[in-house]
């Protein structure tokens, strides 16, 4: 069953929109996705080194304020500033990103692949170092093997902050013997448990520890990510069944235990489901799932691969409605279907902030998920009084501001094309003004829905 352009763009994308270009078949939009994006380069962030860069500056200014320093509090209060901007232009370049991208699925990506290696900004050094990550980390692997997109997100410098793993010392190494300081298992129970195999998988607790013991070495400094083997604990480590490591601790016993991590049939498995539960249903055929995984063990875990028999399969040209939108999903496709994504690269901080906000009253606090578990995929997360409320009231103002001129009996054929209910053509032709034609389109079903 072939895939019709409105289900590729909606479901797959952030939705179709009458002023920015849009794939219609599965093929070109695989294609497109090997290319180098343009955007890329127009909407460039600051890099790690960068960032790390500003945060040492910051340090440099506490430790001159504490000593009492003329300009100290002044240089601190400009750096603070420099940082939260920083962050806030983070979250607006993923946002205009999709929102002018002519490759939703290739935006759509990046958010999943984001989720499912959850890094969440509990403060604002790791809201600095997370804006690098979804591009360094994420980004630069969605179109590769999932083993190098594993071990780019287990060593970036904004995970190994936010799980702590940067303090993990192995109780026998060098430093562990001097400091008396302990092992510290977060990131080896989450690439378990969440990155790879899945809750419930075959790992044991004593799993757990002995990779923990096996990532201690992973630290950072002021270049970013760095093995230290004085921190590493020495000897050998049996994992799932295998042994690695060694007397001399080194990065590359790490990778090999994360290779054969990413192809474990555990992996491919939650992968598989993850994947198909976040595009296309909450309860995804177990013959979806099923060919998902096929085609992750025969590729070795090849993404490309594992997007097509996904894209390809029968339930995703299955008619939509079965997966709410995210708020992040749901503000961008709103913006792409008014056109106004132009105008989002051009809104000011505080534009941005009430957008932000109003996205937060919807659940979702874009780069700050409240635990490294990520983003819910259950409808009744999104959809419940308070938060339905939030969009009812951001998809008014943004109509009443933007749909004066608007007629919404055009834009509700050309956003959602067949995707759309008698009763809804009815009542957005029978509005009294066109902007409250547009507000019905916006908090309708058919668009809250993919």
């Amino acid at each position: 069953m072939a895939i019709s352009k409105p289900i590729l763009n909606i479901r797959f994308g952030y939705g179709l929109s009458p002023n920015e270009p849009a794939f219609d078949n599965v093929a070109d939009i695989l294609a497109d996705l090997k290319k180098a994006d343009p955007l890329d380069n127009k909407l460039a962030r600051p890099s790690l080194k960068e960032r790390i860069n500003l945060y040492e500056r910051l340090r440099k200014a506490r430790r001159e304020e504490k000593q009492n320093k003329s300009n100290a509090t002044r240089n601190l209060k400009v750096i603070r500033k420099k940082m939260q901007q920083w962050v806030a232009e983070d979250i607006k370049a993923f946002m205009v990103r999709a929102a002018i991208s002519k490759n939703g699925f290739r935006e759509r990506l990046v958010a999943f692949w984001a989720d499912n290696f959850t890094v969440s900004g509990r403060n604002l050094e790791i809201m600095l170092a997370n804006g690098a990550y979804t591009n360094e980390a994420i980004r630069a692997n969605i179109g590769g093997k999932f083993s190098d997109l594993l071990k780019a997100s287990a060593t970036h410098t904004a995970m190994l902050l936010f799980l702590d793993q940067h303090v993990s010392i192995g109780p026998n190494s060098v430093a562990g013997k001097n400091r008396k300081k302990g092992l510290n298992e977060n990131l080896a129970r989450e690439i378990l448990e969440l990155h790879t195999m899945g809750v419930g998988a075959s790992y044991t607790q004593v799993d757990v520890r002995e990779f923990a013991k096996l990532l201690t070495g992973l630290s950072v400094g002021k270049e970013g990510f760095h093995f230290n083997p004085r921190i590493s604990e020495p000897g050998k480590k049996t994992i799932l069944g295998k042994t690695y490591g060694g007397a001399k601790p080194n990065l590359r016993h790490i990778f090999q235990f994360l290779d054969d991590l990413a192809m474990h049939p555990e992996t491919a498995n939650h992968i598989a489901k993850k994947l198909a539960t976040h595009f296309i249903s909450e309860n995804p055929s177990k013959h979806l799932v099923a060919t998902i995984k096929q085609a992750y063990l025969q590729s070795c875990g090849d993404l490309m691969t594992i997007y097509e028999a996904m894209l390809t399969h029968e339930d995703s040209a299955k008619p939509m409605g079965g997966k709410v939108k995210w708020p992040s999903e749901y503000v961008i496709s709103a913006i792409r279907a008014l056109g106004l994504g132009n105008e989002l690269a051009n809104v000011t901080a505080k534009d941005l902030r009430n957008i932000h906000s109003s996205m937060i009253l919807m659940g979702q606090d874009l780069f700050r998920p409240a635990g490294p578990d990520g983003w819910s995929e259950k409808a009744s997360y999104w959809i419940n009084p308070p938060s339905l409320a939030a969009r009812i009231n951001w998809a008014g103002g943004l109509a009443f501001e933007y749909g004066q001129e608007l007629d919404p009996r055009i834009l509700i054929s050309q956003v959602l094309d067949d995707n759309v209910s008698k009763e809804l053509l009815y009542a957005v032709g029978d509005t009294e003004s066109k902007w409250e034609g547009l507000a019905l389109l916006l908090i309708s079903p058919e668009f809250n829905r993919r």
